[in-house]
């Protein structure tokens, strides 16, 4: 179901800060801190850890998956579309059912990962990531969908996961525990 942006903390734009990149990324992370940091929300009942080593540029892990982009760790690039967003994270993550979110299991390099979609009626198709661990659950990276073929394959790999089901519907709650359950 795709939910209207006005229900969301307001995004954070680079021209609110007349371009001062510095500034701009210090109050996107202030965001990170405030809903990563310091308070920690849940996903159902789990509530998320934090990656915060290694840190790079004296912010933890986690905000640098989660602002920018690469395929190589040592190259990633800011990526101003995630920044926008980070107001976006925690409501995500906490209200994945009020908003009836669509939510499924992904494998990537043998790690378990749970992926949220918050489909935006009048903005940009916001997905964010979380890794499953044997007793504890990380957010990973978030990301906008810039293109429709990617918003076109996450909908299809959630289809092809639901077909998998068979009937058998989970919740948060239940799609982490079944996780948890499945890992060595």
């Amino acid at each position: 179901m795709a939910i209207h942006s006005n229900l969301l903390p307001s995004k954070i734009y680079l021209q609110d800060y007349s371009g001062d990149y510095t500034r701009f990324i210090d109050a996107v992370y202030k965001v990170f801190e405030k809903d990563f940091v310091k308070y920690h929300p849940y996903f159902g009942k789990y509530r998320l850890g934090l990656k915060y080593h290694p840190k790079f540029q004296d912010r933890a892990y986690t905000f640098y998956h989660m602002t920018h982009k690469g395929d190589i760790e040592s190259e990633r690039i800011p990526d101003l579309r995630r920044c926008e967003c980070m107001p976006w994270g925690k409501p995500t993550v906490e209200k994945t059912r009020e908003y009836s979110l669509k939510f499924w299991e992904q494998e990537r390099k043998g790690k378990h990962r749970i992926c949220i979609w918050l489909a935006s009626e009048d903005d940009v198709d916001y997905f964010f990531i979380l890794e499953v661990r044997k007793t504890f659950v990380l957010p990973w990276t978030a990301f906008v969908a810039e293109h429709s073929h990617e918003v076109h394959k996450k909908e299809k790999e959630y289809n092809q996961w639901l077909e998998q089901l068979k009937n058998e519907m989970y919740t948060p709650d239940s799609l982490v525990q079944k996780i948890m359950d499945s890992l060595p």
